[in-house]
């Protein structure tokens, strides 16, 4: 958990709060999600499906699905980072091809498609018209995928949230009130994987 505080307040402010509140940080922290590391015999979530990570030592190609089971060859000390890998390359290859539909339907552009690791939104969209993703996104079902999407494509052409930015942005995707439904209720959960 971090605590910012205003730019003058000093450090015993900061504390003096997190002293008085304890009772309510403490809640807050057992309410988080349990943290979720890639390990051999874990799931992680593809488009909102369990998949069965299974180390396999053998294999060729750091990771890749097959019949509902994500395997990752090579050692095992690297297990978790060929995951990690593997869910960022598929995350990027699929956003961007989706932004690019998304934005040819609406005659835009975007100037590039990038993905990161972010932790307070889920994409975002650039006055220069980068579009940014979080990668953990593809861990959520595909229809909150295409309503993150189509919201940031939307922003090419307004960035801003008035009624022309909605008006595309739900032309562009059916899925606003079920994305945004399950990413309030779950979306906390997919920060803590990995």
């Amino acid at each position: 958990m971090v605590v910012t505080l205003p730019m003058r307040a000093a450090q015993a402010a900061g504390l003096a709060l997190l002293t008085q509140n304890t009772a309510w940080v403490k809640q807050r922290l057992a309410a988080l999600p349990q943290a979720a590391p890639f390990a051999d015999g874990a799931c992680v979530m593809i488009d909102g499906i369990a998949h069965p990570i299974r180390h396999t030592p053998g294999g060729r190609g750091g990771a890749w699905i097959e019949a509902g089971v994500l395997h990752v060859s090579g050692e095992a000390d690297f297990l978790a980072r060929r995951v990690n890998d593997f869910l960022r390359a598929e995350a990027r290859r699929r956003f961007a091809a989706q932004a690019l539909a998304k934005a040819a339907t609406a005659g835009m552009m975007p100037r590039r498609v990038t993905v990161k690791d972010t932790r307070t939104r889920w994409g975002s969209c650039s006055a220069d018209g980068v579009l940014m993703f979080c990668w953990r996104l593809l861990m959520a079902p595909l229809h909150v995928q295409d309503y993150v999407v189509a919201h940031e494509v939307a922003h090419l052409r307004h960035l801003n949230h008035g009624a022309s930015f909605w008006a595309l942005a739900d032309d562009l995707s059916p899925h606003r009130a079920a994305a945004v439904a399950w990413l309030s209720s779950e979306g906390a959960r997919l920060l803590r994987v990995g």
